[in-house]
């Protein structure tokens, strides 16, 4: 059975209460009890002392004058509640403030056992039916004991100070208990409730319900963790948007040379499409399915960069000797538009630590770019320079640019601007994307410059070998 946080920690608090209760009402009854018991000791026995070192004055021969010290052991009897003995070497009691018959004798009296400044608890010698504490002082003279002073108290009052005592910690220990309940009200509004608010929009966002508003504001740990639920809320909005976005966006761009295909072959097949004509538009059905070959693999390798398994195979070469091979692959595509490529190389070589295969990728995507929007007989500039330990590489066209308000759109995924429509028939609206996700896993930064009828600059950075720095 699931028991909520604050079920928990109210047991938990209740548990302390009681806790906290038998640790008074054991522990600090027995501590103050030892402690009342050893203060009275020490006074009655200063007063003992007292009496003792009096009997040792009036000691005369071997008779203490105890007519004369009477009225000064009664007065002091009576203010300490006490009963006072003086009890003789060999155990007898010679005086009872108590006004009992003297002459008594202790059987089994251990005078070893009467040592200086000792307190015992009992019924001392079966004397008493009640337990009493009892203190001992010794009258000698001469180096010779000659009797003892013996007090006895009592522990009927040291109990009720020890009571009237354990009622203030018991009365303090309540108020403390109930005012430790703003902590227990603290907890269920700054902690409790707003989990359970977290909690809900997380059972919410489960279920798919992305546009659950989580209303809560917090300055503090709380308040972040629910503000970054609702950013991940809203990035799997976006994303699941996204998504959408593609399927629609795969679904239009398949279908329309899909549609092309089926038209051509069932034109020929009906005999709309002459004979005479049918190589014609069996090269726009190859065209078409080449269209769609590009578009399969160009989505593959989003899939593949998306990938939280992709491993780049990072190796060391030389970036301008990869821009040269490249750029030789599009000699016969220019070739119809006389279009040249001027590579402007800060360095002979210039050596670079990535994915060879994804770098001549992106190489390949912008060039190619350049190329579909370039004007005839017009030139691409490819330059490569070093700076703060990055390699720079620029690809340049004079073509048609790009327009300002599509600049931050190009690099989402079979996005197409206007005027790219208008030239770019068998684009896929992936090239751009593919190059900004292969420069993102090599934790590099791309950027574009462009101004329409003036062209586009694309300017990407690489980590230079460090086996080859100048």
């Amino acid at each position: 059975m699931r028991v909520s946080l604050y079920v928990k920690v109210l047991f938990g608090y209740l548990v302390f209460g009681v806790l906290g209760f038998i640790t008074i009402a054991f522990f600090s009854s027995n501590m103050t009890l030892r402690y009342l018991e050893s203060d009275r000791a020490d006074q009655l026995y200063n007063e003992a002392s007292v009496i003792a070192s009096t009997c040792r004055q009036q000691y005369s021969g071997s008779v203490i004058d105890i007519e004369s010290l009477s009225p000064q052991l009664a007065s002091i009897a009576s203010h300490f509640d006490a009963d006072i003995w003086i009890v003789e070497q060999q155990g007898k009691i010679v005086y009872r403030s108590d006004n009992e018959p003297t002459d008594t004798v202790i059987e089994e009296f251990d005078p070893s056992e009467q040592g200086r400044g000792r307190y015992v608890i009992g019924h001392y010698y079966h004397m008493f039916e009640n337990s009493v504490l009892t203190v001992t002082a010794p009258i000698s003279a001469n180096f010779n004991t000659y009797g003892y002073v013996v007090v006895h108290q009592s522990l009927d009052g040291i109990y009720s100070v020890r009571d009237q005592i354990l009622n203030i910690i018991y009365t303090t220990f309540l108020i403390i208990f109930l005012l430790s309940l703003i902590i227990l009200w603290i907890f269920r509004t700054y902690i409790f409730h707003p989990i359970r608010e977290i909690t809900a929009a997380a059972n919410e966002y489960a279920a798919g319900n992305l546009k659950y508003e989580l209303t809560l504001h917090s300055e503090d740990e709380i308040g972040y963790l629910a503000d970054t639920l609702k950013f991940m809320a809203h990035e799997l909005s976006n994303k699941e948007e996204d998504q959408r976005k593609f399927i629609s966006n795969v679904s239009h761009d398949f279908r329309s040379p899909l549609t092309s295909i089926k038209g051509y072959l069932e034109a020929m097949i009906d005999g709309t499409i002459p004979p005479e004509l049918h190589e014609k538009y069996m090269k726009l059905v190859i065209s078409e399915t080449e269209r769609l070959t590009k578009l399969t693999a160009s989505t593959l390798a989003l899939q593949t960069l998306d990938s939280k398994g992709n491993m780049l195979d990072m190796t060391t070469f030389d970036i301008n000797q990869i821009i040269r091979n490249t750029v030789a692959t599009f000699e016969g595509i220019c070739k119809p538009k006389k279009l040249t490529f001027d590579l402007l190389f800060g360095e002979r070589a210039f050596y670079v630590q990535a994915d060879m295969g994804k770098i001549q990728q992106v190489l390949y995507n912008l060039i190619d770019n350049a190329i579909k929007f370039s004007k005839p007989a017009s030139t691409i500039w490819i330059e490569t320079y070093e700076r703060h330990e990055k390699i720079f590489v620029s690809v340049k066209d004079s073509g048609i640019g790009i327009p300002k308000e599509s600049q931050k759109k190009i690099w989402n995924r079979f996005y197409k601007s206007d005027s790219s429509r208008g030239r770019d028939k068998t684009g896929t609206g992936l090239g751009l994307s593919i190059t900004k996700e292969i420069i993102a896993a090599h934790n590099e930064n791309i950027d574009v410059i462009s101004t329409e009828g003036i062209g586009t600059e694309f300017i990407f950075t690489l980590q230079k070998a460090p086996t080859h720095r100048s």
